[in-house]
């Protein structure tokens, strides 16, 4: 990747609602070219979308937790992340080197929401969990 194309995915990354005039006036480009190159970035999937950083306290789901999951049947296809993609509690889930197969980062409003996402976790997909709540998030 060019020094340039790596320099627009920089300043996007920490503000993705930045226009192109200031993206322009912070790389020494015109809002053109900037425009075209963040164009281009996109259409080759550097760039994966935009989203907002969102306070989940405030939006009632205070509890993140990683729930680590293995198969019961280790000969069972590796289907796990299709029955639980439409699980709307999971934010994430990540295929993992290691005990676990998957690792998936979820919020929940109460522990005992998260247990009972647990419950449904480990029917749709058949697996076993181990589940790590998180106390604070000094960075992310």
């Amino acid at each position: 990747m060019e020094e340039t194309d790596r320099k627009i995915v920089e300043q996007l990354a920490a503000d993705g609602r930045m226009s192109y005039t200031d993206l322009g006036k912070a790389l020494g480009m015109s809002t053109s070219a900037v425009h075209q190159r963040v164009r281009r970035l996109e259409e080759r999937g550097v760039v994966k979308g935009y989203a907002a950083r969102i306070d989940h306290a405030q939006m009632g789901l205070p509890l993140t937790a990683f729930i680590s999951i293995t198969p019961l049947d280790p000969a069972a296809p590796d289907d796990i992340p299709d029955h639980l993609r439409e699980i709307s509690e999971i934010e994430a889930c990540h295929s993992v080197a290691g005990d676990e197969n998957y690792i998936l980062k979820v919020r929940v409003a109460t522990p005992g929401d998260l247990e009972e996402l647990i419950a449904r976790v480990r029917g749709a997909a058949n697996v076993a969990t181990r589940t790590t709540v998180v106390l604070s998030t000094p960075w992310e």
